[in-house]
């Protein structure tokens, strides 16, 4: 092509590009519209996402709901401050960046942080906190120990915040560790049909008696575990639901969802700051902080009750997500700074820690207790979570999900949870995380869900599924392993939770 020859070249590039504040796609049903699905956000990847999104999205728009985890693209994994054009423009100068960096574990953003403080922000930084962003909330993730500096070192082994989370999780076992749980999402129901909803749209018999609590799931018509949370029947007719910090505007939507507009709906998570003391020496330390009586004959497991410290009315709930005796404390947000003070000076008496989200995280799995979007998610049910005594076919209604149940029960399961402990380990080597494969005689059978270090018992752990399909016999005369970059690491199932098994320590 002679013409070629004298042609000049241009470049004129014209692209501006959209990127959402994690760099993943917007899917889903957007919370507030009703039949108002979205299919955007692509991030300069939409023709090889398209057709996984595409076929996604018409599921979703056709059942209402999905049987997959894809709660990473869900936009509802998002809150309204995500929205504000100061936030994005920070935070996807870094994220964009991310893209083509190393992917570590842990890691957290630098950018857009702060839009959350607790009222005693400044204390905790002040002891030793080293902050992660959750749900907007700067929550510790651990506490720094002798004037080291609380700072991340990022790594695929031996993690720099080992030695505080030993700590935190040893004492918390021993004395009794401070936990912060103000993320937490909470929810207040109000009116006659209360009761009678919650009913609906839970799977555990909700207990109508003041004071009274309900672990329990919500399932999607096909019975996907779509939330795990706590209802506490706070006075007649008026119940609270607690669930998890990151997973707010996701529950909040599927409650809304079948609630009738008899009960009134109320989101008190940032009116409300929760204070977890947990351990043995916690019961010596709230008889310290009020005049109430916290005995077992008088404050048994699984209540709740209003007690006073320091004259302020405070809702505490003896329950512990790391599996100790303990109490959660739910306190007025303009009241917690003053209460968390107190804690810590009567804390001192009884070698009270800080403890952050990682020893929680370490401590759970110790218990054996389950996280939803890692170890539970639409695409499990309940008898394959090992859930099934949160299931109640008593009550006499026609729970969500009840049908689809009923079917799984008298079925035969695909997969089930299990416990795996590394016959030989040390912390760090290897990094359990998640989704790393599960072996039987060199077949891959499943994958891992969550994964720590626990200094405790002293062994590397992790939760995970297999395919039932694959093992014919006992899973105690099999040969378990799993695979960790490329290396096999032999693993012994755990019948039982590592730690109180019998549940005598929460329960004394």
């Amino acid at each position: 092509m002679p013409l070629l020859e004298k042609a000049g070249i241009r470049k004129f590039f014209a692209g501006p590009e959209s990127f959402t504040p994690d760099t993943n796609t917007l899917l889903g049903e957007v919370p507030e519209i009703k039949n108002f699905f979205v299919c955007c956000g692509f991030n300069s990847i939409g023709i090889g996402s398209g057709g996984g999104a595409g076929k996604v999205t018409a599921e979703w728009m056709m059942n209402g709901h999905i049987n997959e985890d894809l709660f990473i693209y869900d936009i509802k994994r998002f809150q309204k401050f995500h929205s504000e054009i100061n936030f994005i423009k920070e935070r996807v100068t870094e994220t964009l960046g991310d893209l083509y960096g190393m992917h570590w574990p842990y890691k957290q953003h630098k950018t857009s942080r702060n839009q959350k403080l607790f009222p005693y922000h400044e204390e905790l930084r002040k002891a030793g906190a080293c902050f992660g962003a959750s749900a907007g909330y700067e929550r510790p993730l651990w506490f720094a120990m002798n004037n080291e500096k609380p700072e991340l070192k990022y790594s695929y082994n031996y993690q720099n915040w080992y030695p505080s989370v030993e700590y935190e999780t040893k004492n918390a076992r021993k004395n009794v560790g401070l936990f912060d749980l103000t993320a937490f999402s909470k929810y207040d129901l109000k009116g006659e049909k209360t009761h009678s909803e919650l009913q609906k749209i839970c799977t555990a018999n909700i207990k109508n008696e003041i004071g009274r609590t309900t672990y329990t799931q919500m399932l999607n018509e096909d019975g996907g575990i779509e939330a795990d949370l706590t209802v506490v029947c706070m006075d007649k007719n008026y119940f609270r639901i607690v669930t998890s910090a990151a997973n707010k505007e996701h529950d909040k939507f599927h409650i809304l969802k079948y609630l009738s507009k008899e009960v009134e709906f109320k989101d008190v998570t940032d009116e409300v700051a929760c204070l977890g003391v947990f351990g043995p020496k916690s019961r010596n330390l709230m008889s310290k902080l009020s005049n109430d009586d916290f005995s077992n004959e008088n404050f048994k497991f699984g209540t709740s009750k209003k007690i006073t410290i320091n004259d302020k009315k405070i809702w505490a709930q003896r329950l512990s997500y790391v599996g100790e005796l303990g109490f959660e404390l739910y306190i007025k947000i303009n009241e917690s700074r003053e209460i968390y003070n107190l804690i810590v000076d009567k804390g001192k008496e009884f070698n009270l820690s800080h403890c952050g989200m990682f020893a929680m995280d370490t401590m759970r799995m110790e218990k054996g207790y389950l996280h939803w979007g890692h170890d539970m998610s639409p695409e499990e049910n309940q008898y394959e979570a090992g859930l099934g005594f949160a299931i109640s076919y008593k009550k006499n209604i026609n729970f969500i999900g009840k049908e689809a149940l009923l079917k799984i029960k008298n079925g035969k399961i695909k997969k089930k949870l299990i416990t795996l402990t590394l016959k030989d380990s040390k912390p760090g080597f290897p990094l359990l995380l998640h989704d790393e494969p599960i072996l039987c005689d060199g077949n891959i059978i499943g994958r891992t869900t969550s994964g720590n270090y626990s200094f405790n018992y002293k062994t590397n752990m992790s939760f995970g599924y297999i395919r039932t399909n694959s093992i014919n016999e006992d899973l105690a005369n099999k040969n378990l392993s799993i695979q960790v970059e490329k290396k096999i690491y032999d693993v012994d199932i755990q019948i039982k939770p590592l730690h109180d098994p019998e549940n005598k320590n929460m329960r004394h």
